[in-house]
């Protein structure tokens, strides 16, 4: 774990499982597994749930796509989760930074894959087109949480159009042709949500194509986040991942500390058995 925090503290790269104080970071980091943050640390949004600083962001770093490559390929990873702040002040969200860095990843480590958890893009399908023709293995847009929730805890963001662009990504016409991208979302209980809209929720992103599920229990990154409206039951996890899996999505991680990158790997093996 020391090394891996070395390694970024002196190739100047941000990981998500620092950012937002993700509860398995001492386990991904020992497993030798992270989620890259690219175009900074502080984003254009400041959504309740959320650890990450909110603010005016630095300019893009143009050397960031080749700092973040070199940086696989030291830790020897095999997959890569890259991700980032939303860049609301940028005109394509930042979609092109995301397109090279998986281009410089796959050029640097041919055989890693590379899985992105992407912003919203504010429903620009241009921008997640730029980000398909790079072909990541996964894409991944999490939809956070229940549509009534939205203009509370996530005020800047619209559940419909998160909806949306999961669409819109298994919709794509794929260049070249061979190219199947599986789409992934997650949100978190315990914000005030009820069964029913969670099972409601898990539907909607069924409908729309989405193939890997996270659910995982909210904890506020800090004093000033939303707080826990209750914690949920390990059972009940359970009982939403038999849920997930009876509508028919591919692969369901839920529980308490499951996060959106937590064991992401594994889809290689849902692939193989899948492909």
């Amino acid at each position: 774990m020391r090394k891996i925090k070395e390694l970024l503290q002196d190739d100047r790269i941000h990981s998500v499982c620092e950012s937002a104080k993700c509860p398995n970071i001492g386990e991904c980091f020992s497993r030798n597994t992270m989620t890259f943050m690219i175009l900074g640390d502080v984003c254009t949004r400041n959504c309740l749930f959320c650890g990450i600083e909110s603010g005016l962001p630095q300019q893009i770093d143009l050397n960031e796509p080749q700092r973040v490559a070199k940086a696989v390929k030291k830790l020897r990873l095999d997959y890569v989760v890259v991700t980032s702040v939303t860049r609301d002040d940028l005109t394509d969200g930042g979609a092109s930074q995301f397109a090279k860095v998986i281009k410089a990843i796959k050029s640097i480590n041919p055989i890693s894959k590379v899985e992105v958890l992407i912003p919203d893009f504010k429903g620009s399908e241009a921008a997640l087109k730029v980000v398909l023709d790079a072909h990541p293995y996964v894409l991944n847009h999490n939809i956070e949480t229940i549509p009534r929730l939205y203009s509370k805890i996530r005020p800047q963001a619209d559940y419909q159009q998160s909806l949306t662009l999961l669409i819109n990504a298994k919709n794509a016409r794929p260049v070249p042709s061979w190219y199947r991208v599986y789409t992934k979302s997650g949100f978190m209980v315990g914000l005030g949500e009820s069964r029913a809209e969670i099972i409601a929720l898990l539907e909607d992103l069924k409908k729309a194509g989405c193939d890997i599920v996270t659910i995982g229990q909210y904890l506020p990154p800090s004093k000033n986040s939303a707080q826990v409206k209750r914690y949920v039951q390990p059972e009940e996890f359970e009982e939403y991942q038999t849920i997930g899996k009876n509508l028919g999505f591919l692969k369901v991680f839920s529980g308490p500390f499951v996060r959106s990158s937590y064991h992401a790997e594994e889809i290689i093996k849902c692939r193989k058995q899948n492909d």
